[in-house]
């Protein structure tokens, strides 16, 4: 059954984009947090590209975050790491004797397993890749299923039968979701336009973001999604302005003021977060590359409930056995392995 209840984002104190390595935001331990190696608590830690107020991207992952704190007793602490800060902030909660470290996204994958060879007791864990070594891996979020849904509607509901696609950057894993909202929008209307997604080359640039959805509606779509994280308001403005709906990715972006967002691809990030830090808490972890989708709760697609009005009956049955097939493993998703 389509899910239209919201997912409530705990957000903390946003860090300072602009440097790239903002500072540790650390979290007091509960009482009776579990002891590490070198005698202290539980400790985790979270890299992620851009603020935690993002309402996207970032903000899920910090409510991870949050519930290993709340139901591991854990200590948590989290900042901004992008590009050459990456490593050096791996180090140092390494340093800290963290026991766990994640990266939210691709791009921490390969920086994980370098560090992960000189700092054996502490596992390093990104949200996205394919790079292993004893304490290191990934795990995926199979967020592609969510957005072949918002093909589906999008082609079903497209009056220029034209859609498109905005995104941050072409990293594999948001490569691979646009893909999916293709393949999604293929299968429910073969003859459905698809704009080429265009890229902003921006984590932080609204402007920009705004900028690209002007393009790819200025070639005649109607619908779009994005991979935009805290640009995605750009997005949105640039949707509202030409009459145009937009899909929210990652997070449940329904409420957005522009009133445009028709439904969201979300992430429920607890779950994920928490079974792997239970690995690493409970010395199980082995290196690998582990998946979670819409079959263990990680993955929905969310209706805006203000709109769903404007989504025919059949569509929204459509999609609601889609889905369930998802679940059932009858309807299999393409996604990029990388």
């Amino acid at each position: 059954m389509l899910a239209i209840l919201a997912i409530g984002f705990v957000v903390g104190c946003a860090s300072d984009s602009g440097s790239g390595s903002a500072a540790t935001t650390t979290g007091t331990p509960a009482a009776g947090g579990t002891a590490s190696k070198d005698g202290g608590t539980f400790k985790v830690a979270l890299l992620t590209p851009g603020p935690v107020s993002d309402n996207g991207w970032s903000a899920l992952a910090y409510t991870g975050l949050q519930e290993i704190k709340s139901q591991l007793g854990a200590e948590v602490a989290n900042q901004e790491a992008s590009g050459s800060k990456i490593k050096d902030a791996m180090r140092t909660y390494a340093q800290d004797h963290y026991n766990l470290v994640f990266g939210h996204g691709f791009e921490y994958n390969e920086f994980g397993v370098q560090v992960a060879k000189d700092f054996p007791d502490t596992v390093f864990v990104s949200s996205s890749g394919g790079k292993t070594a004893p304490n290191a891996g990934a795990f995926r979020f199979y967020l592609e299923q969510g957005c072949y849904l918002a093909g589906m509607m999008a082609a079903k509901m497209s009056k220029s039968g034209t859609v498109g696609s905005v995104a941050v950057q072409n990293y594999p894993s948001i490569v691979s979701t646009l893909k999916a909202f293709e393949a999604g929008a293929r299968a429910a209307n073969p003859a459905i336009k698809i704009i080429p997604t265009v890229y902003i080359g921006s984590e932080t640039d609204v402007a920009k973001a705004k900028q690209a959805t002007e393009q790819v509606l200025a070639q005649g779509a109607d619908f779009v999604i994005h991979q935009a994280n805290a640009t995605a308001s750009g997005v949105f403005q640039a949707c509202k302005a030409k009459g145009a709906y937009a899909f929210g990715t990652n997070a449940d972006q329904n409420s957005d003021p522009s009133g445009i967002v028709i439904a969201s691809a979300t992430i429920v990030a607890g779950p994920a977060f928490v079974d792997l830090a239970k690995q690493v808490k409970a010395k199980t972890y082995k290196g690998s590359v582990q998946l979670f989708g819409m079959d263990k709760g990680a993955i929905d697609f969310v209706i805006n409930p203000a709109l769903k009005d404007k989504v025919p009956a059949d569509l929204q049955k459509m999609l609601t056995d889609a889905m369930a097939n998802i679940k059932a493993g009858k309807l299999v998703v393409p996604k990029d392995e990388f």
